[in-house]
């Protein structure tokens, strides 16, 4: 009789990383170093960040349940990656009963080739765009330009990167590096037939955009859009904005084609109720966003007549598969994290690397690209790109634990570096102080530091490996004397002994007491 040996039951292979602009091409220290030589760049973010974050406390401070709201949004978020599979196929269930076609992406590279061949489809060779974050992920545009079609984005502060030739530094506010005549001179160079006299007052470069983007409203055929949400329970989608321009996007064209991240389904529609009371409070400050934009399907005779919903996971499902990472994909993209966060406040988005900068990017970039990808992978410098104070979490809408996040990737990095520098000298550290006479000899040892220290006390420049650690901190130089030194001397003696004495003594007094 023979028998069959199936084997060991094992971890399946792990879900592939994304693709796109999800990494750049230095490491955050040194590209933050040359973006903090831009004064401009920082008075530009401060003025911003400031304005934004004052706005965002007082209209949050109005509501007496804020912190439930909070609650609520984490509750939901994680009840939605816990279901997720089966929240992803009663929205495709949905999408197609009411008239829309569902695309599912594994990467940047098959979400491009999708949004491209439908694109070609309908002859057009141009396309408007909603601000979106996702085709900024997968570098949609650059992808549309090679394929001969032209990408126009209709946000105002897209378009001013796009015109600029730049890239978004802000997950709300792209342009938010720029300042109003950096604008004027772009609009002046890029926009055909604007007016020579332009200034530089808010609502003459708004209108010179208005004018330029109107003819491409009413003419162009195909458009573009992300999602800020995307309902199971209906095969309802959702934008939200202040502008405008995505309502004319989503209802004027023949054909809208939605590319959304698989993390931003709800269950619910009811849910959004909770949502939308978080996201224009903790993203722009206003206790509602001026436009909210909701399609199911297609409707006979009312806006697109041919909806395609592209659902891209570009390394989600890695993401998801972390138990502790995974809260990450709970982001709802408000940008409240950056807003209040020093670090990014001074060195600016671009010097993340990535679609998504500040502290959500610094977590959620090394899990959807990896931090090993490459030949000294930029990405592995990311979750170091923070102070740890705290204070993403406690502006974050759906209580990301965003510090400890960072702390875990950065084990995580620790332990797919292999061997380092570092390693080496806590390994060195631990057999020391595991025998006493190696521990005794090293505290002897220690007091050269002493020769190399300032006047004041503080030692300024280590030697490798120790020289990350001193390039921004000070070190203290070691003390004449140590502990066990003291204690053993005739004056740690008589003091031990005083103190034995006076021990005794109390305690003598209070049973006398009793």
């Amino acid at each position: 009789m023979s028998s069959t040996f199936l084997g060991m039951p094992a971890t399946p292979p792990r879900s592939p990383y994304g693709t796109g602009n999800l990494r750049g091409d230095r490491k955050f220290p040194k590209a933050a170093h040359d973006e903090l030589r831009n004064e401009q760049l920082r008075r530009n973010l401060g003025r911003a960040t400031r304005t934004i974050r004052a706005k965002r406390l007082a209209v949050t401070a109005e509501l007496p349940d804020w912190e439930a709201l909070r609650d609520a949004g984490s509750a939901i978020k994680t009840e939605t990656m816990n279901r997720l599979p089966e929240l992803l196929e009663q929205l495709e269930r949905n999408v197609t009963e009411r008239g829309g076609t569902v695309h599912w992406a594994r990467d940047g590279v098959e979400a491009n080739e999708i949004v491209t061949r439908l694109v070609k489809a309908t002859g057009s060779s141009d396309v408007i765009k909603v601000k979106s974050m996702a085709t900024q992920e997968i570098g949609l545009n650059e992808h549309l330009e090679s394929a001969g079609i032209t990408p126009y984005e209709t946000d105002l502060a897209e378009l001013i990167v796009q015109l600029a030739h730049d890239k978004p530094s802000h997950i709300l506010v792209p342009a938010i590096h720029r300042n109003r005549d950096e604008i004027r001179q772009i609009f002046l160079k890029e926009i055909p037939g604007v007016d020579p006299r332009l200034d530089n007052v808010p609502a003459h470069l708004a209108a010179a955009a208005r004018a330029y983007l109107r003819e491409k409203f009413m003419t162009t055929k195909v458009a573009v859009s992300g999602a800020n949400f995307g309902i199971a329970e209906t095969g309802t989608l959702a934008v939200v904005e202040s502008e405008g321009n995505g309502r004319m996007c989503l209802t004027m064209p023949d054909t809208l084609i939605t590319v959304m991240g698989i993390e931003k389904v709800l269950p619910r529609y009811q849910d959004l109720e909770v949502f939308l009371q978080l996201l224009p409070r903790s993203s722009t400050g206003e206790r509602m966003n001026p436009y909210t934009s909701m399609w199911t399907g297609v409707t006979p005779g009312d806006g697109p007549q041919d909806f395609h919903l592209v659902l891209l996971d570009n390394g989600r499902t890695a993401a998801l598969a972390d138990r502790i990472g995974r809260e990450a994909l709970n982001c709802i993209r408000c940008s409240a994290c950056l807003n209040v966060c020093p670090v990014y406040e001074r060195a600016g988005g671009h010097a993340y690397g990535s679609t998504y900068p500040g502290p959500i990017g610094a977590v959620l970039t090394p899990q959807l690209a990896g931090m090993h990808a490459a030949k000294n992978d930029p990405n592995s410098s990311l979750p170091y790109a923070s102070s740890l104070c705290g204070a993403c979490f406690d502006a974050c809408p759906v209580k990301i634990d965003i510090p400890s996040l960072l702390v875990e990737l950065r084990h995580q990095n620790t332990e797919q570096s292999g061997t380092t520098a570092e390693k080496l000298a806590m390994r060195a550290a631990a057999t020391v102080m595991k025998h006493p006479k190696f521990f005794t000899a090293a505290q002897k040892g220690a007091g050269i530091g002493r020769v190399i220290g300032g006047r004041d006390g503080t030692i300024s420049h280590l030697p490798p490996p120790f020289d990350g650690w001193s390039a921004s901190r000070d070190t203290a130089v070691p003390p004449k004397q140590t502990f066990r030194s003291w204690l053993a001397s005739d004056e740690g003696t008589a003091t031990m002994r005083a103190a034995a004495d006076e021990h005794a003594k109390n305690r003598k007094t209070t049973e006398e007491e009793k």
